[in-house]
């Protein structure tokens, strides 16, 4: 989730020192797939989602507790709703990691890239321009290829998990942007909020029988693998990330932080076949190439029209 930005571009000699740690950023995001996938089942979902977020609320809090005691009634609540649509978001990810590759998963997530303005014409009523359908059409025909395995089989259930989550980041970024209440909320205390409600969320759902382990017996039989991948989760992928974005956005350019973090499903896809041992085919390289190439045009043509 990006915040109100400067168009400030950084002078070209020290471009490396904003363009590093976004990269960074979107390296963690990419490997988050793969962090969640290892120490995730179907039965612990919740659980984790509950332990990733609980770790750096507090952090997030203690940071933004001016913020927080500065939000009116309709900003708290406009968060809250928010918030409530973003755990719906994690809740679709994490089990939609569950049930594909973490490859399938970072170029799938990506199609956010697309679907948002699609979205946006549709609400507006503004047909996008033609070379933006020919990449949301490339970039679709690109899943199709990717969710592929040896031949033309139905998609996977995490395949289709990713897909409705990323329809579910689309609604949320246009929530963000059509709920007046939060449109001059600080940027830190509106994400603790978020955070803060969608872990209400996921604990009362961990409370609900049947819904799988309970987060302190998922907590206590987690060894220092999985005690390390939920740190890097909650520390890297979250807290890291967010912080980053907020000092980054004020040295460099919106295109810019947007290019640097549109590379994100590389780096799943890299980190996925290099450390996860996960194989595409000759077809999945194709689809997978085919989603890159059409986020990325439609990401171009999106900021040509904007």
């Amino acid at each position: 989730m990006s915040s109100a930005v400067l168009p400030a571009l950084a002078p070209p000699r020290r471009a490396w020192v904003t363009d590093l740690p976004l990269l960074l950023v979107a390296a963690v995001w990419g490997a988050s797939y793969l962090a969640a996938k290892g120490i995730t089942t179907t039965h612990t979902v919740i659980a984790v989602l509950v332990l990733r977020f609980a770790i750096v609320l507090p952090a997030l809090a203690v940071a933004g507790w001016r913020g927080l005691r500065a939000l009116s009634g309709p900003q708290w609540r406009g968060a809250g709703l928010l918030g409530l649509v973003l755990s719906g978001i994690f809740l679709l990810e994490t089990y939609g990691v569950v049930h594909t590759s973490a490859t399938n998963a970072g170029l799938i997530i990506s199609l956010t890239m697309i679907f948002t303005p699609l979205a946006e014409a549709a609400v507006s009523r503004v047909r996008p321009p033609a070379g933006f359908l020919a990449a949301a059409g490339l970039s679709l025909a690109g899943v199709v290829l990717l969710t592929q395995g040896g031949g033309f089989t139905s998609p996977s259930t995490g395949d289709l998990l990713m897909l409705l989550a990323a329809l579910a980041r689309t609604v949320h970024v246009l929530a963000m942007a059509r709920i007046k209440a939060v449109q001059d909320a600080d940027s830190l205390s509106l994400t603790t909020v978020q955070l803060g409600s969608a872990v209400a969320v996921f604990a009362v759902l961990a409370a609900v029988p049947g819904t799988g382990a309970a987060p302190w017996t998922v907590a206590a039989g987690f060894g220092a693998g999985e005690w390390a991948g939920l740190l890097f989760l909650s520390v890297f992928c979250t807290l890291f990330a967010f912080f980053v974005q907020m000092w980054s956005v004020r040295r460099t350019s919106p295109s810019r932080v947007s290019l640097l973090l549109g590379t994100e499903p590389l780096w799943a896809a890299a980190v996925g076949i290099a450390l996860g041992g996960e194989r595409l085919g000759v077809t999945g390289v194709l689809g997978a190439v085919l989603v890159l190439t059409g986020t990325a045009w439609g990401r171009r043509r999106a900021d040509v029209t904007s």
